[in-house]
């Protein structure tokens, strides 16, 4: 059964004048209609969020934690709906969109928490100098203005909430876009929000098309702007406005290493159910999925093996059924793109292991060796469930290889080897580093984001909270200290 979703137009539910269909990627039948907001309740609803960004920010945080718990606990009250939802508009198996709605109530209750303690003020003595006698420093954090945050399709649900619950927390008003694939499962964020008492206009969710985005990302009452997403809208969006605070995540190619300590047949059987899960999940359409395996060339020829066959062992089909590890991709159309990566590595020499083979929207879990550096696959986010291994000789040339990519989102690193940890996290490239796992290890309230074209600044609820934010000093005079 379908139903017709309205958009939510400063804090309240409204109708436009068109409808579009979203789709199941896995058999194409119609999930959701979706209200389209005209031009004109745009406007509104980027009118309300500028008229109340000073009454948001003076809102105390017991209303805002309030509202952030409720709808925590409301996603744990829907939490099966929300994830055959999830699961229905994005191709995810439903075992990974219940986690997807679990993190979500994470993110809610990581962001009430933050409400409570945010901007209790850092005071600084000045005295230090004769200059600065009786006088005290009152450092506290306030908004940069309305934030427009726009979120990917991979997550529906979570990323949203990224956007959305630190912008909250802060008193900060926010106008997100969801993705046009993926629309269904913000608005049930909406849907949520609406139940609490937050001042209308401190948020707004406008399912609008991609040509929409340059007029609001333009707009001068929007100076804060959030994007998850590819690297070239992502670097466009902030070439366009220069003067405008950008914080952009934009994925990598991420790299699991595994080094010659990580031997023993237990090692590596880890090693290679862990690449082969977090390859594949969400169809590898994460931004911190395996795409690169460095293994060292004494325990290469021993993992290669696992590796595939943990490959193969991962069970693909209908994303309804609790025992799918694999869905489809979001759309044919980006099967189609993976398929013609791969085919491109295999006729400039590449070896396929395993899989390589489309289906409509599904792409085989695959497996590549001797891939040339110059193949698109060995450059670029596949975004897809692809992996290439490479075999290395020693630590230096594996985190030398690890560091080949303009990207650096996250690597993992297998080795028992504590000081082996502390070098790699000096000697990668990245924003996070993973030890005795995969990249694909994030939990929602770390700092997240990467360097190189990953990226500039973190997501994670306090460190977005940041990022929505800037420090103003207070100077008391003719103190008594």
């Amino acid at each position: 059964m379908t139903t017709t979703h309205a958009f939510w137009l400063a804090g309240r539910q409204a109708n436009g004048e068109d409808t579009f269909d979203v789709t199941s990627p896995w058999d194409g039948r119609l999930v959701g209609k979706v209200s389209v907001p005209t031009d004109a309740q745009v406007e509104e609803a980027v009118a309300a969020a500028y008229a109340v960004r000073d009454e948001f920010a003076a809102t105390p945080a017991h209303v805002r934690a309030a509202a952030l718990d409720h709808v925590s606990r409301r996603l744990v009250e829907r939490t099966e709906e929300i994830a055959q939802l999830i699961s229905a508009e994005n191709g995810k198996p439903i075992k990974w969109a219940r986690g997807e709605v679990g993190r979500a109530v994470s993110v809610f209750r990581f962001a009430a928490e933050e409400a409570r303690r945010f901007n209790g003020g850092e005071a600084q003595r000045l005295d230090t100098d004769a200059g600065g006698q009786g006088r005290l420093a009152l450092t506290r954090r306030f908004p940069k203005g309305v934030v427009l945050g726009i979120a990917p399709f991979n997550f529906p649900l979570n990323l949203c909430a990224h956007k959305i619950a630190p912008a909250i927390a802060a008193g900060v008003p926010i106008i997100l876009k969801p993705a046009p694939a993926t629309p269904l499962s913000g608005l049930i964020i909406g849907d949520l929000l609406a139940e609490s008492e937050l001042p209308a206009g401190a948020w707004s969710i406008l399912p609008v098309a991609n040509d929409h985005m340059p007029a609001l990302v333009q707009d001068e009452r929007l100076p804060v702007i959030s994007f998850t997403g590819s690297e070239k809208v992502g670097y466009a969006i902030m070439d366009s406005v220069p003067r405008k605070h950008c914080t952009l995540e934009l994925g990598g190619n991420g790299a699991a290493v595994v080094l010659g300590d990580y031997a023993s047949d237990a090692d590596l059987d880890w090693a290679a159910t862990r690449i082969a899960t977090f390859s594949n999940y969400q169809g590898g359409q994460s931004c911190i999925s395996v795409q690169r395996v460095i293994a060292d060339a004494a325990v290469y020829d021993r993992l290669l093996p696992r590796i595939v066959a943990a490959v193969e062992a991962q069970v693909t089909g209908d994303p309804s059924d609790a025992k799918t590890d694999v869905g489809p991709l979001v759309s044919e159309a980006a099967a189609q793109r993976v398929e013609s990566w791969v085919e491109e590595a295999v006729d400039a020499g590449a070896t396929l292991l395993t899989g390589g083979k489309r289906d409509g929207a599904s792409y085989a879990p695959t497996v590549l060796t001797d891939v040339p550096a110059d193949t698109t696959i060995s450059c670029e986010e596949v975004f897809g469930p692809v992996l290439t291994v490479t075999k290395v000789d020693g630590e230096a040339a594996a985190f030398a290889a690890a560091n080949d990519s303009k990207y650096g989102l996250q690597a993992g690193v297998f080795t028992h080897d504590v000081q082996v940890a502390f070098r790699a996290h000096r000697a990668l490239e990245v924003g996070g580093v993973v030890i005795g796992d995969v990249p694909s290890y994030r939990a929602d309230q770390m700092p997240y984001g990467g360097a190189k074209q990953s990226g500039v600044g973190r997501e994670g609820v306090k460190f977005a909270m940041d990022d929505y934010t800037y420090e103003r000093v207070l100077v008391l005079t003719g103190l008594a200290l």
